[in-house]
């Protein structure tokens, strides 16, 4: 009788240590993720760094559209020939061959659409649409890094075969450099704020739980020209201006 009565003493025992042990862990894991940095515990920062610059490469597009009759071969070649003669003229004017490059090339069909007037008494069918020749479109994007020259370059090409030009913009070459500065700035400001806001609200500044940034940087510039069609030789007056680079940064510190 007394080894039972061990026996059920030595089981509640092992009960009593398990419950026991179940609670004290669960009291841990509560006082562990009290003390973790949460919403109430932490608190953000957002702050803005602006970068204006000079735009340091100008941009931009022209094309030769050639039309002709069903002989592709010679269409081809007076498109290339035109086309030619455009991006010899600009390499002639210091552009390089790595800032000149094809941005499109098409060659499509025109076709002669047939007014028929249809009845229910007509035996003969309307003709279907033919092929009366083909329009060869070539467009080449060209950057240019000496601004002194662009106006002549846009009057040259046209000069020399272009009949579209289009799309002058002036833009920031080396976009991460920039980028950095602008990021670095709203970093810093983000981090005088937070000591701000701590001293006003009676707490210390924690650690920095995290770093984010707003969104992808932005840039407010200016498209200066937009012109399309053979122009006169006059060459236009082109000018840079800035352009301002966004940064919005934001920083989440615990809250001691």
């Amino acid at each position: 009788m007394n080894n039972k009565i061990k026996d059920y003493l030595g089981v509640a025992i092992i009960a009593v240590l398990f419950i026991f042990a179940s609670a004290a862990t669960s009291y841990v894991n509560t006082f562990s993720k009290s003390i973790q940095p949460s919403s109430f515990r932490s608190f953000p920062v957002s702050a803005e760094g602006k970068i204006v610059v000079i735009p340091d490469v100008a941009q931009f597009s022209f094309g030769v559209k050639t039309e002709g009759e069903k002989n592709i071969a010679d269409l081809q070649k007076e498109n290339t020939e035109k086309m030619n003669q455009a991006i010899e003229f600009i390499k002639s004017n210091g552009v390089e061959a790595k800032d000149i490059k094809t941005a499109n090339y098409s060659l499509e069909p025109r076709y002669q659409y047939y007014n028929c007037s249809r009845s229910e008494n007509s035996a003969t069918p309307c003709p279907p649409p033919s092929i009366v020749g083909y329009t060869v479109n070539q467009t080449i994007s060209v950057k240019i890094r000496d601004f002194k020259k662009i106006g002549d370059i846009l009057a040259g090409v046209v000069q020399k075969g272009a009949n579209e030009v289009s799309s002058l913009s002036f833009v920031i070459d080396d976009q991460t450099l920039v980028q950095d500065q602008a990021r670095n700035e709203a970093i810093a400001k983000a981090k005088t704020k937070a000591v701000s806001i701590a001293k006003a609200g009676g707490f210390r500044l924690g650690r920095l739980l995290s770093i984010e940034e707003g969104s992808t940087p932005i840039y407010y510039g200016y498209e200066t020209m937009k012109a399309a069609g053979a122009g006169g030789e006059a060459a236009p007056t082109i000018e840079a201006g800035s352009q301002e680079v966004t940064v919005t940064m934001t920083l989440r510190y615990e809250i001691q």
